[in-house]
C-alpha cells in the first residue's frame, strides 16, 4: 500500500505549519537503489512533527510530508531556479547528500524522465494540497501565515561555514511577510538567550517562502531552520528524546502563539 503524501491536521487559526523534509517513506523499489551512505536518510529533518505537535492545540494547521526528500525535494523550485545564488544546494531530485556522498548505487540514479515523473507524482500533488490549505485559511480569516519549518545539523560545510546559529528565521529579506509579523517572530524566538538567533542571515527562505509569501495579498510566509543539536543527539538522530526537546518546545510555543494571534494592521 502506498503511503499518503502528507500528514494533515486542520486547525482553527490563520497559521499553517508546513514540514516538507521530515518524511522517511520510500516508494517500493527505491530503497534498493540507494547507496549505503544514503539508506539511513541522513539529511532528514528528524522528528519535526513531534517537535511541533503541540501547535495543533494552539489552533495551527499542521502539514508534514511523509516521503523522504530523496524522493523529491519539496522546497526546491521545480524549474531549477536557486534562491541561494553561489551556494551548492542539492536539486529537486538530489544525487548527492549534504556530505557529498552519492545517494544512488552505480547505475541506479534517476534519469530526466524519472525525475519529471517524481515531480508529477509527488511534488505537484503536495504543493496543490498546501496551496489549497493556504487558500482555505485566507478565505476564512482574510490572511494566512505559513511557517515553513526545517531542521539541519549544526555544521554542514557544503552549505555554510562554521556552526549555524540555533534558530534561523528567514523572510526572504523582508519580502515574504509583513514587517510586524517578522518582528513578532523575532521577539518570540529571542526571548530565551539560551538559543542563538539569526534573522535573514545565512538562511533567508527557500521555494515555499518565496512562492507563498505575498504580503500585499494577505499571504505571509516565514522560514525557520532549527539546528538539530538543540533537540536531539546528532550522532543518533533517529532517537526521539522528549526531555531534551522540551526546552526548545517552550521557545517554539511562544513563536506559534505569536503567529496565531498576529493580525495585519488595517489600512
Amino acid at each position: 500500500m502506498t503511503a499518503p503524501l502528507q500528514l494533515l491536521i486542520r486547525g482553527r487559526s490563520p497559521l499553517i505549519i508546513n514540514i516538507p523534509h521530515a518524511g522517511t517513506s520510500l516508494p517500493p523499489g527505491y530503497a534498493e537503489r540507494l547507496s549505503d551512505a544514503a539508506r539511513p536518510l541522513p539529511d532528514t529533518d528528524w522528528h519535526l512533527p513531534f517537535l511541533f505537535h503541540f501547535a495543533v492545540y494552539s489552533g495551527a494547521t499542521l502539514m508534514a510530508a511523509t516521503h523522504s526528500r530523496y524522493v523529491v525535494d519539496l522546497n526546491r523550485d521545480p524549474g531549477g531556479a536557486s534562491h541561494y545564488p553561489g551556494v551548492d544546494l542539492t536539486g529537486l531530485v538530489a544525487d548527492t547528500t549534504f556530505s557529498y556522498d552519492d545517494i544512488y548505487r552505480p547505475g541506479c540514479a534517476p534519469d530526466a524522465t524519472q525525475i519529471d515523473d517524481r515531480r508529477l507524482r509527488y511534488w505537484e500533488p503536495y504543493h496543490d494540497a498546501l496551496a489549497e490549505q493556504i487558500a482555505a485559511v485566507h478565505g476564512r480569516y482574510g490572511h494566512a501565515v505559513l511557517l515553513d519549518a526545517h531542521s539541519i545539523r549544526a555544521e554542514v560545510p557544503r552549505l555554510f561555514t562554521g556552526r549555524l546559529p540555533d534558530l534561523n528565521l528567514g523572510s526572504c529579506n523582508g519580502r515574504s511577510c509583513d514587517p510586524s509579523l517578522r518582528q513578532a517572530a523575532v521577539v518570540a524566538l529571542g526571548a530565551d538567550p539560551t538559543y542563538s538567533l539569526s534573522i535573514d542571515g545565512i538562511v533567508k527562505g527557500g521555494y515555499s517562502a518565496h512562492n507563498y509569501g505575498i504580503p500585499e495579498m494577505g499571504l505571509h510566509a516565514l522560514h525557520l531552520e532549527i539546528v538539530q543539536a538543540g533537540y536531539l543527539d546528532e550522532d543518533n538522530p533517529q532517537d526521539w528524546n522528549p526531555a531534551r526537546a522540551e526546552p526548545l518546545q517552550a521557545v517554539l510555543r511562544r513563536l506559534v502563539n505569536a503567529l496565531v494571534s498576529w493580525r495585519p494592521t488595517a489600512a
